[in-house]
């Protein structure tokens, strides 16, 4: 096939990646030019099509098609355990290396980029499990599988494999992670958990967040120079401190050591340079990166502060999946990591020690906090507790974006009330029991004094909480001033434009004759009141439709040579005549102008068509 070589046939393969791009949202700008031809050559020798012009034609007219080019790109060529010696490192030198430099307890989080239909992302899970053991990881591991592919991700999600897939496992650790079913093998279900699976385009989408081993095999090596230094500048962000980067045998970093030192070449393991020697400007901009580490710090002191609340917390999201929960909440309803970002429903908050979802709906109405009072809580054999909730809409500019469950233990209140009420009891009954009665509220009241001390103290930290609430709210309030000037400049581009389209309208129908603009794919995108009288075709029924599909009185197909020739021919310029049929059913010959219309660099990118009545006759 020689489409390659033909004239414009680079052209049309950029206008190809432009409408993927447009229309469906998948950027493949970055990735090497080379490597695309040859996979979307295979579609056009596949359907016989002559070159990408007439490729993008039919993208644009079958939607299936899309589908099968998309696949033909993304080639999810994977497995476990590809390349064993590299994989035989990371578990018994990179893995526990890692672990030793963090504490017994701390969370291990891990991103598998470009994770295909799954197996890197379960092989990472067998190593860390192989180290640390199945029970910690468990309790401690959070693998984070991406890939653009949403199909190959719906395949990793099922975490199913044929014998030959998992093969090269082994059989003890086959036995030991995969549950036979059916002849196929399943990834186990407990340990499948601590794999979470989700769409993220490296080019486009921000990176996940305080990553300790981030493992990305055999995918860079698709795109050019320039968007890998953009996705490593990525990585790099991503990474915590002393965190490693796995690459695959195919791929080098050796013009990127300000970012990454190596740890083993060979097996293609390197570690993060600490932010301190890297300009980290190139992932969200230069100028944000001081503001950033501030506003990280300033992220964890919070986090920190709420964990560590003196009274039980739980916050929901929009869709009341919990958020957050600090360490009083999981203490007092046996919450644990795993319980954060599972809806409330599934939880045995949501109705026990009170039914809540009805309080929180409420809420969210309503957009007022609301208290309830005198909960009685059998939390376990002769542990009566009594509990006051108070639930709160987080709320930005009228916007609940959550909402707030705070859960106070009035018990020891509760109790000391029951105890006055009982000295109350002793005093009326027996006068001579006056004195000790006196000395036990005289206790009683230095303890009440004692809740009402905390009571104040846990009034300062809300009141510091919510000073922080409103510094936040004034950021958020100028970034909307921002946005507010944004908008006036865009309304005041969008009347530049309208008058600039009246003043093209008025052009169009004062010109007696009939002219349609077409684009490159020989779509109608302007037809003039010329064009109207002489064929009788509305503008709104014409425009947008292909030339070749217009039901008019002129044979439009012997339009299509000259219109092909002008799309590809910037200085294109000439004339026919054709017999036709005017709006009104007669024979009329009609001299036809077909002239390429050129973009500001003088490419060609539409054709214009002039059409009029030989001999002066009107359209009619």
């Amino acid at each position: 096939m020689d489409q390659q070589n033909a004239p414009g046939a680079v052209h049309g393969f950029e206008e190809i990646l432009q409408y993927l791009k447009d229309a469906r949202g998948f950027d493949f700008t970055g990735y090497k030019r080379s490597s695309l031809m040859r996979r979307v050559d295979r579609r056009l020798s596949q359907l016989d099509v002559n070159d990408y012009i007439e490729y993008l034609d039919v993208l644009q007219a079958n939607s299936d098609e899309f589908v099968a080019l998309f696949n033909t790109i993304l080639i999810n060529v994977t497995g476990f355990f590809r390349d064993p010696d590299a994989w035989d490192y990371l578990q018994t030198e990179v893995v526990p290396t890692m672990l030793a430099e963090r504490g017994p307890a701390e969370q291990i989080r891990v991103w598998c980029a470009g994770c295909a239909s799954g197996e890197e992302a379960y092989g990472l899970a067998i190593v860390l499990a192989e180290v640390i053991g199945i029970d910690e990881f468990r309790q401690r591991v959070k693998i984070y599988a991406t890939d653009v592919d949403e199909e190959a991700l719906g395949s990793a999600r099922h975490a199913v494999y044929s014998e030959k897939e998992v093969q090269p496992l082994g059989q003890e650790l086959i036995q030991r992670y995969f549950e036979p079913i059916g002849g196929r093998y399943s990834f186990r279900k407990d340990l499948r958990r601590s794999v979470i699976f989700g769409r993220n385009d490296l080019v486009q989408d921000a990176p996940i967040s305080r990553i300790d081993l981030l493992a990305c095999r055999n995918t860079l090596m698709y795109f050019n120079a320039e968007t890998q230094t953009k996705i490593l500048d990525k990585f790099h962000f991503a990474l915590a401190p002393r965190g490693m980067l796995f690459l695959g045998k195919a791929e080098m970093l050796l013009s990127h050591s300000r970012t990454f030192d190596p740890v083993d070449l060979k097996r293609r393991v390197f570690r993060k340079v600490p932010a301190s020697r890297v300009d980290m400007g190139s992932v969200f901009g230069s100028a944000l990166m001081p503001e950033r580490r501030e506003l990280d710090q300033l992220d964890s002191l919070r986090s920190l502060a709420f964990s560590g609340g003196p009274v039980s917390q739980v916050v929901l999201n929009g869709d009341d999946v919990v958020a957050l929960a600090n360490q009083h909440a999981k203490h007092l309803f046996g919450l644990s990591d795993r319980d954060v970002g599972r809806p409330l429903r599934d939880l045995e908050l949501s109705y026990r020690p009170v039914e809540l979802r009805g309080y929180i709906d409420q809420v969210r109405n309503e957009r007022r906090a609301l208290r309830i009072k005198d909960i009685e809580w059998q939390r376990g054999p002769g542990e009566l507790l009594a509990l006051e909730v108070h639930v709160s809409p987080l709320m930005v500019d009228e916007t609940v974006l959550g909402v707030s469950l705070i859960f106070h233990d009035v018990t020891a209140t509760r109790r000391l009330l029951a105890e006055l009420n009982h000295a109350n009891q002793q005093r009326e009954s027996a006068y001579e029991e006056l004195q000790s009665t006196n000395e036990e509220l005289e206790t009683t009241n230095e303890e009440l004094q004692s809740t009402v001390e905390e009571l104040e103290t846990t009034n300062e930290e809300l009141q510091s909480t919510n000073e922080e609430l409103e510094t936040t709210n004034e950021e958020l309030q100028s970034t909307n001033d921002e946005l507010q000037t944004i908008n006036h400049e865009l309304r005041e581009r969008s009347n530049e434009l309208d008058e600039v389209n009246e003043f093209f309208a008025s052009v169009m129908s004062s010109w007696p004759a009939g002219v349609a603009v077409i684009d490159s794919s020989m779509r109608i995108v302007v037809w003039n009141s010329g064009a109207e009288n002489l064929w009788g075709m509305r503008s709104d029924e014409a425009e947008g439709e292909h030339l070749l599909n217009l039901d008019i009185g002129l044979p439009v197909a012997e339009l299509r040579p000259l219109v092909r020739t002008a799309l590809n021919d910037p200085a294109f310029h000439e004339e026919i005549k054709l017999d036709g049929v005017n709006r009104r059913g007669r024979a009329v010959t009609v001299r036809v102008i077909c002239t390429s219309l050129r973009d500001r660099v003088g490419a060609a990118n539409g054709a214009i068509l002039v059409m009029e009545p030989c001999g002066g006759g009107e359209s009619d």
